[in-house]
């Protein structure tokens, strides 16, 4: 019993809760495009149902690329530079474009400004899970990355609220410093933009209570070569290891990026649902239980003290949810969205999926590793959303969900029998190049 306060401020500490709020913000703008696609893309003048999904896959697609492109510039950075002076870089980048987000006029605008939003937000969670591993027990760190998952997926629920209330909120604010603003409910989407942007630069004066990792200190006085993102392709057995790793993630991004994001289509075009579906809604019901995921497998994986073994559980059950996903012909709207909340569930393990890369590679490559490996999932999205449309007209958008939904699926049971377990493994090591 004496070690138990010990035990609670080791995982409650500065970094864990820091980088937990980092990753709230972090996914209050990620997935903020999802929350207001049809408000915004409507806003500056496309109204046609079809064009309102293929622009929005497109605008996805942007945000998306970018951050694949930014994993891989932060994750070097984190490596060479440090993880605190990345964390700022990656903070300051998302948190202006999305401020400037709320001021788009063209589809052209929009593009840029997702893409480059992409590639600040590319640096939060790798950096920051890398960060809160190394300088935690290796006895509790499977807490720490949790907490830090678990708080940062709420944050889809405030962009939601936003998206919905901004108006109020705005106007509220501006009684308060006698403004009479105004501001009509059909621009929420405005303003969901700039609260992010403003919530970004806040958390960049909370980052100055962090300190840097001792790992990376020590590491940094070395000789080491750091940061090397091509060294993971230079030796087979670390390459199907990285390759590996970036597996296991697959169905994460195919369930928000295809049965989420476009929830909305498929009730009203596949399933034929009793009720309006909003897309805004799922994502925000579905990152509520992503949040409680998080905490769950994270927890599990400690209990059992197995990364696999949590992982594998996961899976399993985000199997039999996707296919209950998929048979939902004419149920309620209510209904629909209660799969979507447990289908979140099981996608927590995100957070256990994180801790796995970080914790599979050294310290002089921790940083690229765990930072482009959620990117790299991320990136996904675009081949996966590009195969499941190219799949629509053979298939049908019903058959398109299944046969990805597959094959993401099976790819991820196989990359996770080939890894090894990482629970307990002692991190304070180098990569030998």
């Amino acid at each position: 019993m004496k070690e138990h306060p010990n035990l609670v401020k080791n995982i409650f500490n500065a970094t864990v809760l820091v980088a937990g709020l980092g990753y709230f913000v972090d996914i209050y703008d990620l997935i903020l495009f999802g929350i207001v696609r049809e408000p915004s893309l409507r806003a500056i003048g496309i109204t046609d149902e079809q064009e309102l999904l293929h622009e929005g896959i497109r605008l996805l697609n942007w945000q998306m690329a970018g951050m694949l492109i930014g994993g891989i510039i932060w994750g070097i950075l984190g490596d060479k530079m440090g993880r605190l002076y990345t964390l700022f870089l990656t903070i300051f980048l998302y948190s202006v474009a999305n401020l400037a987000n709320g001021f788009v006029q063209t589809i052209e605008q929009y593009a840029f400004l997702r893409f480059f939003a992409g590639v600040g937000l590319a640096g939060e969670l790798g950096v920051g899970i890398t960060l809160v591993s190394e300088v935690m027990t290796k006895e509790t760190r499977g807490y720490g990355t949790s907490i830090v998952s678990g708080i940062g997926i709420a944050g889809a629920t405030l962009g939601f609220a936003v998206a919905q209330q901004g108006n109020v909120i705005f106007n509220w604010t501006g009684q308060i410093f006698g403004a009479d603003w105004n501001w009509p409910g059909s621009d929420n989407w405005k303003i969901a933009y700039w609260v992010g942007g403003i919530l970004g630069l806040v958390l960049l004066i909370l980052r100055i209570s962090v300190y840097e990792s001792g790992m990376f200190a020590k590491t940094k006085k070395s000789d080491v070569k750091r940061g090397d993102f091509f060294s993971l392709f230079t030796k087979r057995s670390r390459f199907l290891k990285y390759l590996y790793c970036i597996m296991i993630g697959l169905p994460i991004w195919y369930v928000i990026g295809i049965l989420v994001i476009f929830s909305s289509d498929f009730a009203k075009n596949v399933f034929h649902i009793d009720g309006a579906v909003s897309s805004g809604k799922a994502i925000m019901w579905h990152y509520i239980g992503a949040s409680i995921g998080s905490f769950l497998w994270g927890i599990l994986s400690q209990v059992l003290q197995s990364r696999k073994k949590s992982i594998l559980a996961a899976l399993i059950a985000l199997a039999a949810l996707i296919a209950w996903y998929l048979v939902a012909f004419e149920v309620t709207a209510t209904l629909f969205y209660v799969i979507i909340f447990i289908m979140g569930m099981a996608m927590g393990y995100w957070a256990v999926f994180i801790t796995v890369g970080a914790e599979q590679f050294g310290t002089n490559l921790r940083s690229t590793v765990a930072t482009t490996v959620p990117n790299f999932v991320r990136g996904a999205t675009v081949p996966i959303t590009i195969s499941f449309q190219a799949l629509i007209v053979p298939c049908g958008q019903w058959g398109a969900g299944v046969i990805v939904g597959g094959v993401v699926m099976l790819l991820a049971l196989f990359a996770l029998f080939k890894l090894e377990e990482t629970y307990g493994k002692d991190l304070d090591y180098v990569e030998e190049m």
